[in-house]
Parts: structure tokens; sequence; C-alpha cells
């Protein structure tokens, strides 16, 4: 096939009339003497049941060997080159990258597209918009800055490109439908009610990165307050069972249910503070998501795709408000050491009269 799918008038003498390029490769497909690209003419006698020119239908009892035909071919290289020199309007061709606008015409590599024409709703590289600038019927199209989907940028009553938009039914207008829309309304140029859009998200985002920052402090202060109160439980056992090692045995069971109440304390406590984790990383999970949605609706070059998909209701109207909620300060046990070892001192004490007054009874 030719290399450049422009569509180029057939009359000239350096075009392929089925591919209506230059000529690649070209080849006489006949006694009649026309000639094709190689490609094209074998394709198209792959799939006919007669052969024949496709040009002025002459018809072939064998299919004719095709051999390249070096004069043309030397006479369109020749030109091609031309047409890349002096076309000095045509602007440096570039490979595309993501998000950029690129030519529909292209097979890969893609080239970025230099204009998008309203006429054809295609846009077109800087080689496959020359016939544009040449053909007589093409110059009278209007061609714009390259926009990408340019289909579905134009009102589909007018053909015409969606410039303007309503506040007021927050609809995207072509220039004719503004014209019967009610004066009334306040319209504004697409571009401008983008920026107040973006200007909306990006207020939204920065309270949604701080939100996510605010949950992520939190779950670090209730860990921090966990592994303290870890802590203090091993400390406070600690106490309790050195207070009570100077107890006779009797007592131990005592010590055992001391111990009991503070692992308790401690297991209602830990539960508190996991179900506030649980419920803040839920909740960042949900805001991270969130902002990769509003980073996407940021970036995004489409200013339809971003009016039709922006939220019409605040989207954080589910999260809750943990301001208020702080870790508390005893999650862990605590116990009046003083207080117990006075009483121990007192149990002693007692233990020892009565075992002095046992001792003067025996």
């Amino acid at each position: 096939m030719a290399t450049s799918s422009s569509r180029l008038l057939c009359e000239d003498p350096f075009l392929c009339s089925i591919c209506l390029g230059v000529f690649e490769d070209p080849v006489s497909s006949t006694p009649c003497g026309h000639n094709f690209c190689k490609a094209c003419i074998t394709g198209y006698w792959d799939t006919n049941f007669i052969y024949q020119c496709p040009l002025c239908k002459t018809a072939f009892t064998i299919r004719p060997d095709l051999r390249v035909n070096t004069f043309i071919s030397e006479f369109a290289a020749q030109f091609t080159r031309s047409v890349r020199v002096t076309d000095s309007s045509s602007p440096v061709q570039t490979l595309s990258k993501s998000g950029e606008v690129v030519c529909d015409v292209c097979m890969d590599p893609k080239l970025n597209a230099v204009k998008s024409c309203l006429e054809c709703q295609t846009s077109y590289c800087g080689t496959h918009l020359e016939p544009h600038q040449r053909v007589k019927g093409l110059q009278k199209h209007t061609l714009i800055d390259p926009v990408e989907n340019l289909e579905n940028s134009m009102c589909q009553k007018h053909n015409r490109l969606l410039t303007l938009f309503c506040r007021a039914e927050q609809v995207t207008l072509c220039d004719i439908c503004v014209g019967t829309h009610s004066q009334d309304h306040e319209v504004v140029p697409v571009q401008e009610e983008c920026r107040e859009k973006r200007s909306q998200l990006g207020k939204v985002e920065t309270k949604v990165q701080y939100m996510i920052h605010e949950r992520l402090q939190k779950v670090q202060e209730f860990k921090q307050e966990v592994e303290q109160s870890q802590e203090d439980r091993e400390n406070e056992i600690a106490g309790i069972v050195q207070e009570f090692s100077a107890l006779m045995f009797a007592i131990e069971k005592s010590q055992g249910e001391l111990i009991g109440v503070v692992d308790e304390k401690q297991k209602v406590a830990e539960k508190w503070a996991q179900d506030h984790v649980q419920d803040l990383e839920q909740e960042i999970t949900e805001l991270q998501s969130l902002s990769n949605q509003l980073k996407e609706l940021l970036d995004t070059k489409d200013n339809l795709q971003l009016l039709q998909t922006f939220p019409s209701q605040s989207i954080l109207l589910n999260t809750k408000d943990w301001s208020a909620t702080m870790a508390s300060s005893k999650m862990g046990t605590e116990f009046d050491r003083e207080l117990l070892r006075r009483r121990i001192s007192q149990l002693q004490t007692t233990v020892n009269q009565m075992t002095k007054e046992i001792k003067m009874l025996l």
C-alpha cells in the first residue's frame, strides 16, 4: 500500500487510483497499461473472482504477471521527497505521547495531530493534512487546533464545535445553539467553565489530602497508644507479681484475679482502639480512591468529559468527622500502687500478728 493515505486527486500521474496515495512499488496491471501500487492491485485481485483493471475494467483471462515499473517508481519517490521538502507550512512531525492528540490517519507509530477538521471530524498530522492545503475542495474545510475526541466535541444538531456552556442548564452549546438559547441563562466559554470546575476540584482534592493526612495521624496515634498500653500492662503485672510474691501461697488466687482484671481492661481498650483504626483505614482507602479519581479529572484535557463526569453533589457527604475523637490516655490498666503496697503491708502485718498469736497458743 502507499505510505500516505491522504485523499489525493486520481488525475495526478504519481498517484495510485486504488489507494489515492503516491505510488509504492508501482506495477502495470496489464496490457491496458494502467499502474497501481503492487500491494493494492494484488489485494484487489485476491478479493475478486475475475481479473480486470480496476480503472478501465478491462478483463483478463489469466492473472497478469506483475513487475515493478522502476521508471515510475523513481519519479514517485522524487515527488514524495519534493512534497516533504517544499511544504514549508507543515509543522515538525513528532511521535505522540500519552495525553496528546494523535493523528487519526497514522498507523503505528502515531504522530501528533497539528490540525482537526470540523467537516471531516478527523485530526491530521502534517503529512496527512497536506491534501487540505492543496486540494481546492478540501481547502474550504474549517481547520482548528487539534481536539481530542473531536466527534464528541461536535454539536449533533448543527455540526459545529461545542465551545460554550450554559451554567443554568449545565449543558454545552455551539455558537448556533446559543442564538436560540434563553437570554436569562448565563453562558460562558467552555474553557472558562472548566477553569472554574478545576478550581473546585482542586479545593476538594486539597481537603481530601488533608483528611487523609489527619486520619493517618489518628491511626498512628491509636497504634502508639496501644503499644504504650501493652508496655503499661507488662509493668503493672510485674508490679503485682512483685508485691504478691512476699505473700503466702494462700493469696495467689487474689493475685490471679487482679491480673485477670488488668487483662480484661486491656482487651476492652485494645478492641476500642482497633475498631477505630479499622474505621479510619477504611475511610483512608475510600479517600485515596477518591483522590485518584479527582486527579484523573484534574489531568484530563477533554473538557466535555470533565463537565459530564463532574460530581453534581458533595462527594464527602459520607465521611466522618474524627476531630473530636481522641485516643484515651487511660487505655491501659492503672493501679494506685502505693495504696496496693499499704494494703499488702497491712495484710502482712495481720498475718505476722496472727502467726505470733498462733505461736503463743502453741
